[in-house]
């Protein structure tokens, strides 16, 4: 499954971000880098953020309650939203403050331990890039044809993307602070040092924003993708009693990754009894899953009488193509429930 894959990411992004955020705390405390203290910080918030996303991940699992009656599956984005807000603070703005210090009191890397930094940003870079091959193995076969861009835009599943953007601004941040102490050591100016810090504190707060609306968006509630919409349609519609003209209208949201809403309204042809078109009904359901077979569908579906899609467009004065599928059932109603982030 989806959860399964992402489980392995985090699993080796929290393996690496423990053993690099060792390495950079020593490399800070022989060499005073503010750099390195902010990669280091970083990597501990990075750690506690994969901790997050695991913890989430074991919460969605519980089964539903009186009081919670569709489950708990969006505790997943509820815990990738809070991994935003410590990739923010604890990361972005300990960075910069650590920068404006360092701006105004600037230091340069002396002693015997100059190598250190460079050395521990080496290995870091070499464990991030272990972490960041492991979450896009695991992403690809989900990620199809999409890009990478529309991958994290879309996904439904918040453990891979929150990894990958966070793998792909640590590697930036250690170039970043790389850049910085190499060229701290070589002019001696302490101020370079803090332009890396600024440079990594301005990137995690970016990475922050972005995952914060992205998991703002799922919280709010998304549609099903447009092929799952199709899918599902061509299953309610397709069956081989004929008794379901078409769809009328209908309405998906994501209740947790792998768990989809469904309320439609089917346009039945004219059955003599309450029984058959029951049947009807129980019929496109079973369809319908298995045309999802990875997806768990929460169903609610409502016969009435197809009185034609050019009668039901004068309703709200909109022009409707005469083989339209989504068709406003109440006047002002919106057509399309197809859309996505």
């Amino acid at each position: 499954m989806a959860h399964e894959g992402g489980g392995k990411a985090i699993l080796a992004a929290l393996t690496a971000n423990l053993g690099i955020a060792a390495t950079k705390f020593v490399a800070f405390l022989v060499t005073g880098s503010s750099s390195m203290l902010a990669e280091a910080v970083h990597s501990v918030a990075d750690s506690g953020n994969q901790l997050l996303l695991l913890i989430g991940g074991k919460r969605s699992r519980r089964e539903a309650t009186p009081a919670h009656p569709f489950g708990f599956g969006r505790e997943r984005y509820v815990y990738a939203f809070i991994v935003s807000i410590v990739l923010f603070s604890v990361g972005g703005l300990f960075a910069l403050n650590e920068a404006w210090h360092k701006w105004a009191h600037p230091e340069a890397i002396q002693g015997r331990w100059w190598w250190v930094p460079l050395a521990v940003l080496v290995v870091a870079i070499g464990l991030e890039g272990f972490s960041f091959r492991t979450a896009i193995r695991e992403s690809n076969p989900q990620r199809g044809k999409r890009t990478w861009a529309q991958f994290i835009r879309t996904a439904k599943e918040p453990e891979l993307p929150v990894v990958l953007l966070e793998d792909s601004a640590a590697l930036v941040g250690l170039v970043f602070a790389l850049i910085g102490v190499g060229l701290t050591l070589v002019t001696g100016n302490g101020r370079w040092d803090a332009a890396g810090t600024a440079a990594i504190g301005l990137l995690l707060v970016f990475v922050a924003g972005v995952l914060a609306i992205e998991m703002k968006s799922l919280l709010i509630g998304e549609a099903a993708r447009p092929q799952q919409l199709q899918a599902i349609t061509d299953a309610l519609e397709n069956g081989p009693e004929g008794a379901i003209s078409r769809v009328i209208h209908l309405r998906t949201m994501h209740l947790g990754p792998e768990e989809v809403l469904v309320a439609a309204k089917l346009a039945v042809g004219p059955l003599e009894r309450g029984a058959d078109i029951a049947e009807a009904i129980d019929a496109a359901e079973r369809r319908a899953r298995e045309a999802l077979p990875g997806t768990q569908l929460v169903m609610y579906l409502e016969p009435d009488i197809d009185r034609g899609p050019q009668e039901r467009a004068q309703w709200d004065n909109a022009p409707v193509a005469a083989d339209s599928t989504y068709v406003p059932d109440e006047p002002g109603e919106v057509r399309d429930m197809g859309h996505s982030r």
